[in-house]
C-alpha cells in the first residue's frame, strides 16, 4: 500500500515538472507565453509580442469562445479578446 502511494506521488510530481523541463517546439522562439498581457488592449499586446520577437508575424485578435484550428504555427500568437478588444486569455505561441 505504501509503495502504491509513493508511485502515485511520483507520477503526480513528474506531471507537474514536465512542462518546466520541456524544450520549445518552435526554434528561435525564446518566449512562448505572455501572462502579463491579460487585461491589456489587443493593439498594445500585439505590439509588445512583435517587439519581443519579430518572428511572430501572425498575431490575430480572436473573440473569446470562437472556434479556432488546432494546428501549430510557430509564427502565430492568438489574442483572445472580449467585445472591448481586451485580452482575456494568456497569449501563447501556436
Amino acid at each position: 500500500m505504501v509503495k502504491l502511494a509513493l508511485v502515485v506521488t511520483f507520477l503526480l510530481l513528474a506531471s507537474i515538472f514536465q512542462p518546466l523541463t520541456a524544450q520549445s517546439i518552435c526554434p528561435g522562439v525564446k518566449k512562448e507565453t505572455w501572462p502579463e498581457l491579460i487585461g491589456v488592449p489587443a493593439k498594445l499586446a500585439r505590439e509588445t509580442i512583435q517587439k519581443e520577437n519579430s518572428k511572430l508575424t501572425n498575431v490575430p485578435s480572436v473573440l473569446n469562445g470562437s472556434p479556432v484550428t488546432q494546428d501549430l504555427r510557430c509564427d502565430r500568437v492568438r489574442l483572445f479578446v472580449n467585445l472591448l478588444d481586451i485580452v482575456v486569455q494568456i497569449p501563447r505561441v501556436g
